[in-house]
């Protein structure tokens, strides 16, 4: 068992809580003790949506995973501001003020691209050793410093599944509280947009993120709200895409138990590859397989430089660096 389980994170399951829930599944499905899983970034509990689980082998690019850019649907609601800048926290901030069609528009480009933000005070960012979050909870005040990160797009969200409020499953359903569902944010190739549209007023509001590493959509739905003059969280997010892996394989938690009992896991185990799926392939001989499997490096390898998934016939060998015809192995993989 080396490869991947994208599961579609229910609403209240941790990362790690994910990550046992694999576990769990691969022991009852006899598959054997011992196999390592972790997961390719942490989603919030109150997040829903692509958690990438590394089982075996694909554990070593579990890292690589954490580099990756991620896309979220996430729904601002305006008018409150919470402590934990979501559904959850309590209210410390009040507005009547509701922005129009038009001020959203005007504000979105000014977070687009690289930007800069302070994450939420409830984070699992440390000071000093210690979880803010755990800081926040004790009463302590929490001053994060600014960091830079990318918002690649940023755009009024189509419908996906149901809706753009994904109930716990993921299955689309009720939204979480209360909701307005809004038309798209219109289009410049539409030709000029009604001025009612322009106009009206709406209390949340739900979007698609294109974002880098390190980027928390809670400060971005904070301080998008402040740049309309009000104040906002995060009622609904939800990850729709994690470096390579989208939605389309992902699996619910009630069918992840299914098929460990099943014993059937393998028909949902994506190959280490799929990780993968940007960085070209290189295939070796088997000499060059066993050299680079003893750590050697190979010479004279006529390839541009950058890294390569090395590969012996069907069989993943290394993902490897080149440079000036050098080939040297970044990470390797113990695999008949």
């Amino acid at each position: 068992m080396h490869g991947w389980i994208i599961l579609d994170k229910p609403l209240g399951l941790g990362s790690t809580q994910g990550v046992s829930a694999v576990k769990r599944c691969l022991r009852q499905g006899g598959y054997g003790k011992g196999i390592k899983v972790g997961h390719g970034g942490t989603l919030d509990p109150l997040a829903t949506g692509v958690l990438p689980i590394a089982v075996g082998e694909a554990t070593k690019l579990a890292g690589r995973m954490l580099d990756s850019d991620k896309v979220y649907d996430f729904t601002i609601r305006f008018g409150e501001q919470t402590a934990t800048l979501d559904a959850e926290g309590e209210v410390v901030a009040t507005s009547d003020v509701r922005p129009t069609r038009a001020a959203l528009e005007a504000v979105l480009p000014r977070f687009t691209g690289p930007i800069e933000q302070v994450p939420p005070a409830y984070s699992a960012l440390k000071i000093d050793g210690e979880r803010a979050y755990d800081l926040a909870r004790a009463g302590e005040d929490v001053v994060l410093a600014s960091r830079a990160v990318t918002i690649h797009s940023l755009q009024s969200s189509p419908a996906r599944g149901g809706g753009p409020f994904a109930s716990a499953n993921g299955g689309g359903g009720e939204p979480l509280g209360d909701s307005v569902e809004e038309a798209p944010l219109h289009h410049p190739s539409d030709g000029p947009p009604p001025q009612a549209e322009l106009g009206e007023e709406f209390e949340e509001i739900t979007l698609t993120a294109h974002v880098s590493k390190g980027t928390y959509i809670r400060s971005l739905a904070r301080d998008i709200a402040l740049a309309l003059g009000t104040v906002g969280h995060v009622t609904m997010l939800r990850r729709i895409k994690a470096g390579p892996f989208t939605l389309a394989p992902a699996i619910s938690l009630d069918k992840l138990n299914e098929m460990g009992q099943a014993a059937t896991l393998e028909q949902i185990l994506l190959p280490l590859r799929a990780g993968l799926d940007d960085i070209p392939a290189l295939a070796l001989d088997p000499d060059q397989a066993g050299a680079l499997r003893q750590g050697r490096v190979l010479a004279g390898i006529a390839v541009d430089d950058g890294q390569y998934f090395a590969m012996l016939g069907d069989i993943p060998v290394a993902l490897v660096g080149a440079l000036d015809q050098q080939v040297r192995v970044v990470r390797g993989f113990n695999l008949d």
